[in-house]
């Protein structure tokens, strides 16, 4: 039997097969958001085999295979890789509806040629007609990226990064750029446990040296190709107050409160922020994770292993209030707005007309579906609300947001999708077939608006 992955695969118009066999399928990849390793791309990391590949840091998986009723030691302990793949396999039939179904098996027909659903009876057979490729050089980190046609790829990287592996990339001249992105949440989340043990890290002991260490790291940042940053905000903060003595306070060992940590948090953000414009970055804001739900868990396997979830806080007022105060200042950098919780779509659909400015073509954007998201329903509820309330054409686009070195598929998952929802207004006669002007927007969304928004070259 062979899987449901072909030609036209959740095309569903005779418009929407064009506008992707004609101008989406091709193009090539910037994947602008990611947690790849740079470590692993510089060594040219080669995989021990599938089961590290597929499963390897992935908490999507991981989720769904504890749902399933696995027992943690098939998924993060300390049984085979074999024997985690094969509960992996065991599961996948019973994925319906889920897009891990969809993207596994898009990963086994591009990256390994299989085309067969994956399952507990084939799974051997899976394993060993893939690690017999991945035992390849072509195979290694370097040739995953590049057979996935990726052009440009930003990491996510703490400031006090050394960049070294970046640096050995661009020196030994790798076809696809692999740049770093500035994420400073250590030292912006002053209510956070990781707080004092980083400024401890980095020997800052006042509140002019928090600041100037963020000048200064943004300024190395630069000057090794950085564009954008990245900010995860479980809430949006705006307060105004003494930043300083709030600062003061933590250093001390006193607990912030929340509108204390606001404060905080509102003028680091603002510092960024003013640097992130003197060198033209894009302003990430990921808006609306509540992570490490369960403290149990947390306290044995950390951060970003499958236990966060999506908050419901009011963002809009705070939201507002902040991109007004940097705009007064005339700070406001290009910025993207994520969402986590699908109800603000419309929220973020509509900030972004309260502060677009010439000569900058969308100049705020509305990120693409992010996380729980990046699922059918949830990228054409994200673009239909684009489309509805600005422009969709000026749309960045896909990113992976993944650690996964075959997430690349992803891009194409979410092609299929533009234009099948692009195909439907055809079809439906809410937009002319003009061949010429559709290609141009879908080129654009999949690869073109991104190499100009954030000026790669």
């Amino acid at each position: 039997m062979k899987t449901i992955i072909n030609d036209d695969f959740m095309l569903h118009s005779d418009a929407a097969k064009k506008l992707y066999h004609d101008f989406a399928e091709a193009m090539p990849i910037i994947d602008y958001h990611c947690h790849l390793s740079p470590e692993m791309i510089a060594s040219n990391y080669q995989f021990r085999n599938i089961g590290e590949l597929f499963l390897g840091g992935d908490h999507y998986k991981w989720r769904q295979m504890r749902t399933y009723g696995i027992d943690e030691k098939y998924i993060t302990g300390d049984s085979t890789d074999y024997e985690k793949f094969e509960k992996f396999a065991e599961m996948m039939p019973y994925m319906i509806g889920n897009p891990i179904y969809h993207w596994t098996h898009l990963e086994l027909k591009r990256y390994f040629g299989i085309d067969e659903p994956l399952s507990k009876h084939n799974c051997k057979e899976v394993w060993d007609r893939a690690n017999a490729l991945l035992a390849t050089e072509a195979y290694r980190a370097k040739g995953l990226i590049e057979m996935s046609n990726v052009k440009v790829l930003c990491t996510t990287d703490d400031p006090g990064d050394d960049l070294r592996y970046h640096k050995m990339l661009r020196e030994d001249g790798f076809s696809c750029k692999v740049l770093p992105t500035f994420r400073p949440d250590k030292l912006v989340n002053i209510d956070k446990e990781t707080f004092i043990p980083y400024l401890k890290q980095f020997n800052i002991t006042s509140f002019e040296e928090a600041v100037d260490f963020l000048v200064k790291r943004i300024e190395f940042f630069n000057e090794n190709g950085c564009r954008l940053a990245d900010h995860a905000l479980e809430y949006v903060p705006y307060a105004e107050g003494d930043a300083k003595a709030v600062f003061e306070k933590a250093l001390a060992g006193e607990a912030v409160t929340a509108t204390e940590a606001a404060v905080y948090k509102t003028e680091m953000l603002s510092v960024c922020a003013r640097e992130y414009v003197k060198y033209g970055f894009t302003m990430q804001l990921h808006i609306g994770a509540l992570r490490n739900n369960n403290s149990k868990m947390y306290e044995k396997l950390g951060a970003d292993t499958g236990y966060d979830s999506i908050n419901d806080l009011s963002i809009a007022e705070p939201l507002a209030a902040f991109m007004n105060c940097l705009d007064k200042r005339d700070i406001l950098p290009k910025t993207i707005l994520y969402t986590l919780n699908p109800k603000d779509n419309y929220v973020l659909g509509t900030m972004l007309g309260n502060f677009q400015k010439a000569p900058f073509k969308g100049k705020i954007q509305f990120g693409s579906a992010w996380w729980f998201n990046d699922q059918r329903d949830g990228m054409v509820e994200q673009m239909k609300a684009l489309a509805n309330l600005g422009l969709i054409s000026l749309f960045v686009g896909m990113l992976t947001d993944s650690r996964s070195f075959v997430s690349y598929p992803r891009h194409e998952y979410f092609r299929r999708i533009l234009c099948n929802l692009l195909g439907d207004w055809v079809t439906n006669g809410e937009y002319p077939e003009d061949y010429a002007a559709l290609g141009e927007i879908v080129k654009g969304i999949c690869y073109e608006n991104a190499k100009e928004y954030f000026n790669f070259e």
